[in-house]
């Protein structure tokens, strides 16, 4: 029976992984196969083949964004970018949504924004508890308004890291570690379970 038990969870260790990214790379290439949508109906796999053929979507994505990228990197595209970004702002409604996840976009994908840079330690939920918390901005009228030095911090929730809460810390109270961003991230999501191997002291 031990060695059944052994054997069930040796099978759970192997398949576990492999069942979520399967499933997770299943989710992607379904979602980027909508794609496909925006051709004419007599362009789609289904009337060229009969049926569907999963992954088109994914080139077709693919072929869309570096094309697009290779548009926006010369004069005239960037032009027509500045164009086209000039025409949303002029839209009461959609001029926030648009401006909004574009500064995000901008922060997360350029490597030239501020955020997530450095990994922190701050005392939540409670003063006795500390949460892994990443260093974010703080906009210019937040800070004139608050007497000491803060840190913008978002903390963000386990397992689902896209979710969590955005404080003003001062910075007297935060611990700044010597950890990546990745290496955070994988302690979040799972929970602890995942954390970096320390090294061994030659020293000693």
């Amino acid at each position: 029976m031990t060695d059944l038990k052994r054997y069930f969870l040796t099978g759970l260790l192997v398949l576990v992984p492999l069942g979520i990214t399967f499933w997770v790379l299943t989710a992607l290439v379904n979602a980027m196969d909508q794609s496909l949508l925006l051709l004419p109906e007599s362009w789609r796999p289904e009337a060229w083949f009969g049926h569907r053929i999963p992954g088109l979507g994914v080139l077709l994505t693919g072929v869309v964004v570096l094309t697009t990228g290779l548009l926006a990197a010369n004069l005239l595209g960037q032009r027509l970018l500045a164009v086209w970004e000039g025409l949303l702002h002029r839209i009461p409604f959609i001029k926030s949504i648009y401006g909004s996840v574009k500064q995000v976009s901008d922060n997360l994908l350029s490597g030239k924004g501020m955020a997530f840079r450095k990994v922190l330690l701050v005392r939540y939920p409670h003063a006795e508890a500390w949460s892994l918390a990443f260093q974010t901005n703080v906009p210019d009228e937040v800070m004139r308004a608050l007497p000491d030095d803060h840190v913008a911090v978002f903390i963000p929730t386990t397992p689902s890291p896209v979710n969590g809460f955005y404080f003003y810390v001062r910075r007297s109270q935060v611990i700044e570690l010597d950890m990546s961003v990745d290496t955070a991230f994988k302690a979040i999501i799972s929970m602890g379970v995942v954390t970096p191997v320390a090294r061994p002291d030659n020293g000693n």
